[in-house]
């Protein structure tokens, strides 16, 4: 059998332990052949490929990024896109695909398994808000990256009486700002799932000042304010699966702390940094489990599943489980970092 591999959306730490699983027990294992797809699914739509073989996983387990590119690609908005992708598949000798990504990249593997395209789906996201896994690769690098971040800013914060707004990634989920702002001893942490009340931010802010230590607020790019309660976009124009660029709600937040309260506020974007580098000892060990089941639907032809962290199970799921809905922050997840506020 010969067997397509691509990453598609966001790149995070752990892609590559992933693809290296899957060749390394493909190979071993099962006999298989691989072709790598370049830059998510451009590869298939374009035909763009790059040898994928054992050697060309040697030595990729701890390096960030994907050595097969990515894209934000939809073949669904490109005319003739699954045709295209059909016959590519075909002239390339691919039998069944292994897509490597989130909601949206997971989300055209589901419309081509419905198509009768042979996919088996690994899903990938920093945001952590698939809602068919209990974690996601990736996630818990990000995490670390923001709590380290945080650890830092307290003591330049503390130093020069300053308000810090750590902004850190988080579109509709905000479980990096919760997990990251609970291990960093934040003195706030605000997400989307739960609007903000400025004054009430603002309150919390003289109250840490009044116990002599600096307030540290986190805050999810995806975070929106009780009154007129819009993402902050950084950029209006929309990808190809409808999403505009956000960015903005740290500076427009730290803006009206310092307004209302008189103290210096400043922002931190940690950004693209929380997605770069080497990825932790445990989205490695994730990632690379994932690998291993992936291929074995592969070889079972269990199509149109997604690997899926039930515990320490790793069990296979449909689909459309992966992409129906997102996993969001309950109340009762906020209420226990709500605790710590102020």
């Amino acid at each position: 059998m010969r067997v397509g591999v691509l990453t598609g959306g966001g790149d995070c730490p752990g892609l590559n332990a992933v693809i290296r699983a899957v060749v390394r027990k493909g190979v071993q294992a099962h006999g298989f052949e691989f072709v790598g797809y370049r830059n998510g699914w451009k590869g298939p739509l374009e035909g763009l490929t790059m040898p994928l073989g054992v050697e060309e996983c040697r030595g990729i387990l701890p390096r960030g990024g994907t050595i097969l590119g990515s894209s934000r690609t939809n073949p669904f908005k490109v005319e003739d896109g699954v045709e295209k992708i059909r016959a590519n598949l075909e002239r390339d000798g691919v039998d069944a695909l292994v897509a490597i990504g989130g909601e949206d990249t997971l989300g055209v593997a589901t419309k081509l398994a419905d198509l009768g395209v042979d996919v088996v789906g690994v899903p990938k996201t920093i945001d952590n808000d698939l809602s068919a896994t209990d974690f996601t690769f990736g996630f818990d690098t990000a995490v670390n990256i923001a709590t380290e971040a945080i650890d830092r800013l307290h003591t330049t914060a503390e130093s020069h009486h300053r308000v810090l707004v750590v902004e850190v990634m988080g579109r509709h989920a905000g479980w990096i700002a919760l997990h990251s702002g609970i291990a960093g001893g934040a003195s706030m942490v605000l997400i989307p799932e739960q609007p903000f009340d400025i004054e009430d931010v603002c309150a919390r802010v003289e109250t840490r000042f009044k116990s002599k230590y600096a307030p540290i607020i986190v805050v999810s790019e995806g975070a929106v304010p009780r009154e007129g309660g819009e993402m902050t976009i950084a950029s209006g124009e929309k990808d190809a699966f409808g999403h505009v660029r956000l960015g903005g709600i740290g500076d427009r937040l730290a803006s009206e702390i310092e307004a209302r309260t008189g103290k210096e506020a400043r922002t931190v974007v940690i950004g693209h940094v929380q997605r770069g580098g080497t990825p932790t000892a445990f989205d490695r060990w994730l990632a690379t489990r994932f690998g291993l089941q992936a291929i074995d639907a592969v070889a079972e032809g269990d199509f149109g599943t997604m690997m899926a962290l039930r515990g320490t199970r790793i069990e296979r799921v449909p689909l459309r489980d992966g992409t129906g809905e997102l996993k969001l922050v309950s109340e009762q997840e906020y209420a226990e970092a709500a605790v710590f506020f102020g």
